[in-house]
């Protein structure tokens, strides 16, 4: 008679844009611990906030601060520092091969990757400066390109879809004076294969949560252009406490101006805090490597998660 499998429930929390890592601790326990998963898909009204998943690594004071409670509080729940995980490749319409064979033409860590993730979409004025400030800063880079929404001065995100063609949207003649340096990719491209190419050598990004794992993952340090919701807690860890990005300033109309695109691309691409925060973040991806290999904090702390399920 076959042994049943110990059954769990999973829910991703917080937020719709959190499945990734949840996901793929979904699979560790079925392929790797003989669990029988359920995942939840909240569809209907948000989740409570629940604490996010760090690696123990980093920042040690918070995760043990977490598991000891305070004097007026009492104890939390047992916390279980896993991660940071990952998917091993991108999903999506097409296998972004026209990108990737455009990176496999230029110089290591000399490209700057521009993405707001899957539903993040920019102003019309922003994406001009925007568009501007990569065209004026002549750094080479590949753009996700999304249609803009006007429903805020700064940015919004999984606003309405719109059918028309993002590439309408730039400046006039934008694509052909960049076209030696740059590739604007309408909609979609795959993030996890162009952040593992050795071109790749910056990441302006919305700093949402699976982007910024896969960031660290990979070493590419980063310019950080939250949107909204924890985007903003996650760019301020990563530019104040972490130190692996650089954060542009908008001005009194909440649009980052074209020169000040320019400086924080300089500064991360080619000056010398650059090469600091390049520096910063490769002991970041190792010590991300470290945390998930055999004997890593991640590793035990998966052990240690499914001894308590499995004897409760």
């Amino acid at each position: 008679m076959t042994e049943e499998k110990h059954h769990i429930a999973m829910m991703p929390s917080p937020g719709m844009g959190h499945f990734i890592p949840l996901i793929e601790l979904a699979k560790q326990l079925v392929l790797s611990h003989e669990f029988s998963v359920t995942f939840i898909v909240p569809t209907v009204s948000p989740v409570p906030k629940a604490l996010k998943t760090l690696l123990e690594n980093l920042p040690q004071e918070a995760i043990k601060s977490l598991q000891g409670g305070h004097d007026h509080q009492p104890a939390l729940p047992p916390i279980y520092p896993i991660g940071p995980l990952v998917q091993e490749g991108s999903s999506g319409g097409d296998d972004g091969s026209e990108c990737i064979k455009w990176l496999d033409d230029q110089a290591r860590d000399s490209v700057l990757y521009v993405s707001f993730g899957s539903g993040g979409t920019l102003s019309q004025a922003q994406l001009i400066e925007l568009a501007l400030g990569l065209e004026l800063s002549e750094q080479k880079f590949i753009w996700v390109l999304k249609s803009p929404d006007d429903k805020s001065a700064r940015a919004s995100f999984f606003s309405a879809q719109s059918n028309r063609d993002p590439l309408g949207f730039l400046p006039t003649g934008f694509l052909e004076r960049t076209k030696e340096r740059g590739l604007v990719i309408p909609s979609w491209a795959p993030q996890i294969e162009i952040l593992s190419h050795g071109s790749t050598g910056g990441f302006l990004t919305h700093c949402g949560w699976n982007s910024t794992l896969e960031s660290i993952v990979n070493g590419v340090p980063l310019i950080a252009w939250p949107l909204f919701a924890e985007q903003r807690t996650n760019a301020l860890v990563l530019t104040d406490d972490l130190k692996v990005a650089l954060r542009p300033k908008d001005n009194e109309n909440g649009v980052v101006g074209r020169e000040e695109i320019v400086k924080v691309v300089k500064g991360l691409m080619g000056g010398e805090e650059g090469n600091v925060i390049r520096d910063r973040m490769k002991l970041l991806k190792e010590s991300a490597a470290k945390a998930l290999s055999e004997d890593g904090t991640s590793t035990k702390a998966i052990s240690e998660l499914v001894v308590k399920l499995k004897n409760q």
